[in-house]
């Protein structure tokens, strides 16, 4: 069975899951999948998976991700998006110097607490966030562990000024939204996210995707012939090369033990997201092709046969 991974700039005014169906279309295969939604305002690139390699996209949703994002100072939504019903206003002389902008902007790097929005797809008690939202209702929500691993200024106009471009790099489940939304609380003028596009998730960039639009989209040869293959896309994480007859035995349903020393660090570099454990295993044939994911090396007993998370190959 093929096991594919496809990189796909989404363009402005489809949900993720248009993608998703457009690619069934083009590919003709009903297995395909996504990792990290995008709002459909918002463009850039979608990885998303063909066949067996949709049981890759829960390892692929640990990376961090960059984004491109376009900040309207000034103006407050309920969305804290531009979709939204605006909440408040501050006239332009009232907005802040860049000195201010870049003192904030501080405050919302490294490890932080942030509260998921209303207008969101967050389950509070069984319950998505947005339907209780379109009752007008408010509804406590917890903060969750995010990580802001590089946010700067990518615009270089002086204020004050209404837009605020910024270029950061954030850790799975992180809402940029609620960053503008965040930011413009701290600046006390309020704010909104008017633009956003991912360049980015960990080793993939947006250059590389194809178009799935009717007009000016690849086709299922051209998505193919530049599809990532599943080792490729996971050659950050750590990996055990099996012998002949541990990959056969493997193909069979029966795992190998776990030894540390066998286990290859990759040298990616790329940070866990807050609430992670460690990463998942990589273990592939003698010819480097990838069978199946296993549990993090943490969470194996010496000895024991790993506990698989995945088996690609069939």
């Amino acid at each position: 069975m093929v096991a594919l991974l496809h990189l796909v700039d989404k363009p402005e005014g489809w949900t993720s899951h248009d993608v998703v169906a457009r690619l069934r279309t083009i590919l003709g295969e009903r297995r395909v999948g996504h990792a990290g939604t995008l709002d459909p305002f918002a463009t850039g690139l979608l990885v998303a998976a063909e066949g067996r390699a949709t049981g890759l996209l829960t390892a692929l949703s640990l990376l961090p991700k960059r984004y491109r994002a376009t900040l309207r100072l000034g103006v407050a939504t309920d969305t804290q998006d531009r979709t939204g019903v605006p909440l408040r206003s501050t006239p332009a002389p009232a907005l802040p110097s860049r000195a201010a902008v870049d003192a904030a902007l501080g405050r919302f790097r490294g490890a932080l607490e942030q509260r998921p929005p209303l207008f969101s797809a967050v389950k509070i008690g069984g319950e998505r966030l947005y339907r209780a939202a379109r009752r007008g209702e408010e509804v406590e929500r917890p903060t969750r562990p995010i990580h802001v691993y590089a946010l700067e200024r990518a615009a270089t106009a002086e204020p004050p000024e209404e837009e605020l471009t910024l270029d950061l790099t954030v850790s799975r489940g992180t809402y940029v939204r609620t960053i503008a939304h965040d930011l413009g609380e701290t600046l006390g003028c309020g704010a909104h996210l008017s633009e956003l596009r991912r360049l980015s998730i960990g080793p993939f960039d947006v250059a590389r995707a194809g178009r799935v639009e009717r007009e000016g989209g690849w086709d299922a040869a051209s998505f193919r012939a530049r599809a990532v293959r599943p080792e490729e896309a996971l050659s950050f994480l750590p990996r055990i090369v099996l012998s002949t007859a541990e990959a056969a035995r493997l193909r069979d349903g029966l795992a190998p033990s776990h030894q540390a020393a066998r286990v290859q660090e990759s040298d990616a570099g790329y940070p866990l997201p807050p609430g992670a454990s460690g990463w998942p295993m990589a273990l592939l044939a003698p010819e480097g092709a990838l069978l199946a994911l296993a549990l993090p090396a943490a969470d194996q007993a010496e000895g024991e046969p790993l506990r698989l998370q995945r088996v690609v190959a069939g």
